[in-house]
């Protein structure tokens, strides 16, 4: 064993940042993932704020700005389609960095930089780990045996590698009270508008045009909506049967074509400690901000970046854990706060809360909605400074 072999469980944005950075400092990453390849499925999202600043250091910024989505105006209708507010990014975000991009585009760029440094074993997962003082030895489910100085458990707010070694989801996932549903189709509906939302009490559907012809979409609804447990495309029927038409046609549409939507909890993972021994937790497998935070992907790169600077920085690998807790876990906690109260405020629960939020946002002058907005944006990339 190399006593600076890491295995990364998880090819998403928190293992395919670690990958980079580890190499960085003279380690052997070797990355474990579940899929045949990185994913190809995922939802739009926005990168600012130290997630910003690790994309700059790790030279990738460039290759993120020149695909960038557009972010000019989100449109926001009821279900009966009349229109209930206009919002213009573009002044939103002036004067600070920002960018809007598909989380898969984000993860074929993360790739292309860590395939360079990393060795990746697709189709395979971990099948048990011994976590021992001095060493962890990995055994994968294709029989092989890695023997590691380090674990990275970076595989998700439903992270195996948490369960296997910490304890069971329901003792560190919190949910808050939504679930939510993603997917991209084929772009047969015409919505008229780059970025189109359909808005109900305790619901939300958000779609944006993509470049290649296609729809991504977002579906966020209050999970007391629903007491049963349902397949994917049977729950959402379910919870948005009465939404305007439009937002059922793409539904049948994703349907139709057999995509499969990522559906879960909006939920947070809150634990006392993220290292045990010789295994850490990375990104959402560690603490989770909920979807609707705009913040996790960031802090998976960030987290990446903290983390192999305190493993250089010592000879004590536990000494580096340590370190590595202590500088992201007030900003993790700062942003944790933030969503639960974003989640409130984007898909109010009740019907006389959903008509005073946008009676609110109706009849503010644009000037102070603008403030408002900008404020409440950097607000989320001030939780997360600090760590970097």
């Amino acid at each position: 064993m190399s006593e600076r072999t890491a295995v990364i469980v998880g090819a998403g944005v928190a293992g395919l940042s670690s990958a980079f950075w580890l190499k960085e400092i003279g380690w052997t990453p070797i990355v474990v993932e579940r899929a045949a390849s990185v994913r190809s499925n995922g939802y739009m999202m926005s990168l600012s704020g130290p997630g910003h600043a690790a994309a700059k250091r790790m030279g990738i910024l460039d290759r993120l700005e020149a695909i960038r989505r557009p972010a000019a105006e989100t449109i926001y209708r009821d279900r009966h389609g009349s229109e209930l507010l206009r919002l213009q990014h573009a002044h939103l975000i002036e004067s600070f960095p920002y960018i809007v991009l598909r989380r898969t585009d984000l993860l074929k760029v993360l790739f292309e930089r860590a395939s360079q440094h990393a060795e990746f074993r697709f189709s395979t997962e971990v099948a048990s780990i011994n976590n021992g003082e001095h060493f962890a030895r990995v055994t994968l489910t294709d029989g092989s045996i890695i023997d590691a100085a380090l674990v990275i458990g970076a595989d998700g707010f439903r992270s195996p590698t948490r369960r296997m070694l910490f304890g069971p989801d329901d003792r560190f996932v919190k949910p808050l009270g939504y679930r939510f549903a993603a997917y991209d189709v084929d772009d047969r509906v015409s919505l008229g508008a780059n970025f189109l939302a359909y808005a109900a009490p305790a619901r939300i559907s958000e779609f944006y045009s993509l470049d290649e012809g296609r729809l991504a979409a977002l579906h966020v609804w209050r999970s007391g909506n629903l007491q049963e447990s349902l397949p994917a495309y049977a729950e959402l029927e379910k919870v948005f049967s009465d939404e305007h038409d439009q937002v059922r046609a793409v539904m049948g549409l994703a349907r139709q074509s057999g995509v499969l939507p990522i559906l879960d909890d909006l939920a947070i993972v809150d634990m006392d400690r993220w290292s045990l021994k010789r295994v850490v937790l990375l990104g959402d497998a560690a603490h989770c901000f909920s979807l609707i935070s705009g913040q996790g992907a960031g802090m998976a790169m960030t987290g990446a970046c903290v983390l192999a600077e305190e493993l250089a920085r010592t000879t004590s690998q536990a000494e580096a854990l340590t370190a590595y807790e202590a500088r992201m876990r007030g900003p993790a906690q700062r942003l944790q706060t933030r969503s639960r109260n974003v989640a409130r405020w984007f898909v109010p629960k009740t019907t006389i809360g959903f008509k005073l939020r946008n009676l609110i946002l109706q009849n503010m002058p644009a000037s102070m909605l603008r403030n408002y907005l900008r404020k409440s944006v950097q607000s989320d990339v001030l939780a997360a400074e600090g760590a970097l």
